[in-house]
């Protein structure tokens, strides 16, 4: 009788499932696998019989192997039944998981189909859980391993061992080995296309050459790149011909080309990109590496060459250098995003970036009452102690006016709160793995790191531009710009918004870590700054504001600007720096 609640018997039932399994994967032809599988019945899951009904190319299905009694192997092997009845069967039957078991009781409905079947009569079970010789249990291969999938096939089996209805222990061992099996038989099939596919090829290489010397003339003469490249299998990809143009393209020489595959060529972030195109044929833009370790961009374009039989062959890949194309792309797309004067992000990627790390859920660690009204305004109350803020010299800010603008002409523009909330995520359900940004909750370090934003305003920059002109403080803000890049880490954002604003996004940081780099930036930034012979100074002014979700990039950064001014009119205007 079955135990199947003490382990060590499910255990040697595992064992027997996984010695069965590695036998389905040693047998190499398809008429193997399938023997295999039948026989991993009998040997590994503890039935007499078993049996797999192989779909056909017309639909029907057919008794492709059986083990357990060779009087009943001689008397249905090869034998169809129609793809109806046997959707008959697996509708009707009881549905243990994706088995499908018909009880003797029922098995009379099923006389007159034309499936192939073999069982005895038998008396009535003894007790509930006895299996009768009309019982019927199926189990459907898919090619997916799921009832989505395209059917396969279908594994019947028959008499259990211990003599009665496997319980779940040994229906989960019976639907693991329709698993595995699926995959088996389809390995087997993919093996046989391809070795039926390079046994044609072979002999019809020299009929190939023969007849189609103009092709061979265009491929070889092309003044674009070109290259032959199997499809499919354990080589797919694996290069086969190359033309002189793509030799020259990549400075390779056509025999080292022929040891690789597009997959060893190309950069790594472009992987996902060549196996959907090498997947499906048509065209991608794609970095390909060369001989000197550089990468160049091209435009590949591959054309599916297909057996009228046994389906795609081959891949014919055509490759057009777009470097030159791809580097004004990329060009422009760093025009767009970056500041044309001092080569920083602009206000509108600054905005990206800091967008992308908030989302619309505000964050659950408690606020007291002071951040809870600076988060929802957007500034720090009256009462603010002003330990974030360095230096003054700004005209005060009206959240409600238009934009202003600085002695350049340039202006910052807080009133897009709408449109970025729209990108930091109106629906929740995004942000289910999403790492909320947390901003620390007290005045004094209380070992919370969170998303620094420092707003930096040039003090005695409108002096410079009106004393000097345009082009000294052109100098000036490129100067600042390095001098504030350089005072960072790898991985801190230093955008310039316009004019004489700058902002810095430090993530990591505790208060007391923001304040000490607001100072650092500082210092860096008065020192002399020698623009034609002449030096001329600047000072800076820093309002540091935490971003934190529930907020809008335009709020943060908002926040930021108005500590910054208050703290500026909080001082003697002696004390500022002035150019």
């Amino acid at each position: 009788m079955e135990t199947e609640s003490e382990p060590y018997v499910r255990l040697a039932t595992l064992r027997q499932l996984h010695q069965v399994v590695a036998e389905l994967n040693t047998a190499r032809s398809l008429a193997d696998t399938l023997q295999a599988v039948a026989d991993g019945v009998v040997t590994g899951l503890g039935y007499e019989l078993g049996c797999v009904n192989l779909v056909r190319p017309d639909g029907d299905l057919v008794v492709a192997a059986f083990a357990g009694n060779p009087a009943a192997e001689a008397l249905i092997t090869g034998r169809v039944g129609s793809r109806a009845s046997w959707e008959r069967r697996l509708a009707m039957g009881e549905a243990w998981g994706s088995l499908r078991f018909i009880p003797h009781t029922e098995g009379w409905v099923l006389v007159e189909d034309d499936v192939p079947q073999w069982h005895t009569d038998g008396p009535e079970p003894r007790f509930e859980d006895e299996w009768h010789p009309s019982d019927r249990l199926y189990a459907p291969m898919y090619a997916t391993g799921s009832s989505s999938g395209e059917l396969i096939g279908v594994l019947s089996v028959d008499r259990p061992r211990n003599g009665r209805k496997p319980g779940a222990w040994g229906q989960e061992a019976l639907q693991m080995y329709a698993f595995q099996a699926a995959i088996a038989i389809s390995n087997a099939r993919l093996r046989a296309n391809m070795q039926r596919a390079l046994v044609r090829l072979e002999r019809e290489q020299q009929a190939l050459r023969a007849s189609e010397e103009s092709f061979r003339q265009a491929f070889e003469y092309a003044p674009s790149g070109m290259a032959i490249a199997e499809m499919g299998g354990d080589q797919h990809g694996r290069i086969l011909r190359t033309n002189d143009a793509l030799c020259r393209l990549l400075g390779r020489p056509a025999a080292a080309m022929r040891r690789y595959s597009f997959s060893d060529l190309v950069h790594p972030e472009d992987i996902g990109t060549l196996l959907r195109t090498s997947a499906e044929g048509g065209r991608a833009e794609l970095r390909l590496g060369r001989r000197d370790g550089t990468f160049l961009w091209v435009s590949l374009r591959n054309s599916v060459v297909a057996d009228a039989t046994d389906g795609p062959r081959f891949l014919l890949t055509h490759v057009e250098d777009i470097e030159e194309r791809k580097r004004r792309e990329l060009h422009l797309a760093h025009r767009a995003s970056h500041d044309a004067l001092t080569g920083l992000p602009n206000s509108a990627e600054l905005r990206s970036r800091l967008g992308s790390r908030l989302c619309g859920r505000p964050q659950s660690v408690p606020q007291s009452p002071i951040e809870s009204l600076d988060a929802a305004y957007g500034a720090p109350p009256a009462a603010y102690d002003g330990g974030m803020a360095y230096d003054a010299n700004a005209s005060p800010y009206d959240s409600h006016a238009s934009p202003s603008y600085d002695s350049n002409g340039h202006g910052f523009d807080f009133g897009r709160a709408a449109a970025d909330s729209a990108l930091t995520g109106s629906g929740y359900g995004v942000y289910d793995h999403h790492v909320h940004v947390v901003a620390p909750q007290s005045d004094h370090d209380d070992g919370t790191k969170g998303l620094a934003v420092l707003f930096c305003d040039l003090d005695g920059f409108k002096s410079i531009n009106d004393r000097f002109g345009h082009h000294t403080g052109d100098a000036v803000l490129i100067e600042v710009a390095r001098r504030l890049t350089s005072g960072v880490r790898d991985g801190d954002t230093v955008a310039r918004l316009g004019g004489d604003e700058f902002v810095v996004l430090a993530d990591g940081l505790g208060r007391a870590d923001a304040a000490d780099l607001a100072v650092r930036l500082r210092n860096a930034i008065i020192p002399p700054i020698r623009v034609d012979g002449r030096a001329v100074r600047v000072g800076a002014s820093f309002g540091i504001g935490w971003a934190h979700c529930g907020m809008s990039a335009d709020e943060v950064l908002q926040s930021a600007d108005q500590r910054m001014y208050i703290e500026k009119r909080s001082r003697a205007k002696q004390h500022r720096r002035a150019g």
